[in-house]
């Protein structure tokens, strides 16, 4: 894959290799919402439509590249809805659909399930790495 290559291929749609295997549908959506910039745009998109810059400079540390491969995969998945204005120059927008809509409060969940236990999960990180220096696992 090139540095510049941005499309979305077809790849990925059964990760198991088959079809009929009852993990094939969790892992296939696990995959999507399980990276973290997917989840960091379902979150900045909760609050409402926004432009490729806007969402850019929302999403701290993301790439234009990556950006744009994120977008296009939650498109494609039907969580995002990708609308093109015909102004000149074209306007774009990004929206979560009904589907993504629906993720949201589980997002939600999640980040705030993070938020209570970072001090937890902080101190067991740092007592790990004392008892286990030789275990570098970051």
């Amino acid at each position: 894959m090139s540095v510049t290559h941005t499309g979305v291929t077809a790849a990925g749609l059964e990760p198991c290799g088959q079809p009929d295997h009852p993990d094939c549908g969790i892992r296939d959506v696990l995959d999507r919402i399980g990276d973290k910039w997917s989840v960091l745009v379902i979150v900045e998109l909760a609050g409402g439509a926004l432009r490729f810059r806007e969402l850019q400079r929302a999403v701290h540390g993301i790439s234009q590249r990556m950006l744009t491969l994120t977008v296009r995969r939650l498109e494609r998945d039907g969580l995002v809805l990708r609308t093109v204005y015909p102004t000149v120059p074209a306007q774009v927008d990004y929206r979560l659909t009904e589907t993504g809509t629906s993720l949201t409060h589980l997002v939600k969940a999640l980040a705030d399930w993070s938020l209570d236990h970072r001090a937890g999960i902080a101190d067991a990180r740092r007592s790990y790495d004392s008892a286990h220096p030789d275990h570098d696992i970051r």
